[in-house]
């Protein structure tokens, strides 16, 4: 199958994924830039997976304060080279996360650092809801498990969905530019401050 060179640019301006990997993608869905899509995004998840490995020794500190100056943010976001770490795009990855949590307030940084307490906690509430609904035990399980996932969602910033665009989670977003800029990045930590709180 023949991709033209205009449906390539299409989708390089869409994803920010090179051009020769936008090509092949294209070929391997028969030119459905959806399909397209998705096989970029497997081969962004798969490319972080094999850089998980690597050691994070350089990065940067980036800082966002919002417009009425009542919510600051600071984040640690890591990468393997300094080189990487002067980026512009990874500055203004670092920058966009920063945002997003000041938008989003997420309380941890993955489902990991959530205490167990606090999961065993929300679990045996959302089974109390569900124990006079008539419902047999692996439908209330999954029915369980379906509400962790959106707790998760809502407290954990690698599980939020990006506030620019509600396609893709924090995760896609940080998979995605793995898969561009070609090397591990880390988000390490971070800290929210508002007036008041």
């Amino acid at each position: 199958m023949t991709v033209s060179a205009k449906e390539i640019a299409e989708l390089r301006a869409k994803t920010g994924i090179g051009m020769m990997e936008c090509k092949k993608a294209l070929v391997e869905a028969d030119g459905d830039e959806a399909r397209a899509m998705e096989i970029l995004k497997k081969k962004g998840v798969a490319k972080s997976e094999k850089r998980a490995d690597r050691e994070t020794k350089n990065g940067i500190i980036e800082s966002y304060v919002h417009s009425n100056n009542q919510i600051g943010v600071l984040i640690e976001v890591l990468a393997e080279t300094d080189f990487v770490a002067k980026n512009d795009e990874f500055k203004e990855f670092a920058h966009d996360v920063a945002l997003h949590i000041a938008a989003m307030n997420p309380t941890y940084l993955s489902e990991k650092d959530i205490p167990v307490a606090e999961v065993e906690s929300r679990k045996a509430e959302f089974a109390e809801e569900l124990k006079d609904s008539g419902k047999p035990a692996e439908i209330i399980a999954k029915i369980v498990d379906g509400k962790l996932q959106k707790f998760y969602s809502e407290l954990c910033l690698m599980d939020q969905l990006y506030v620019k665009n509600d396609k893709m989670t924090i995760t896609d977003l940080l998979n995605e530019k793995i898969a561009k800029i070609g090397e591990k990045i880390v988000i390490s930590r971070f800290v929210r401050y508002q007036i008041g709180e």
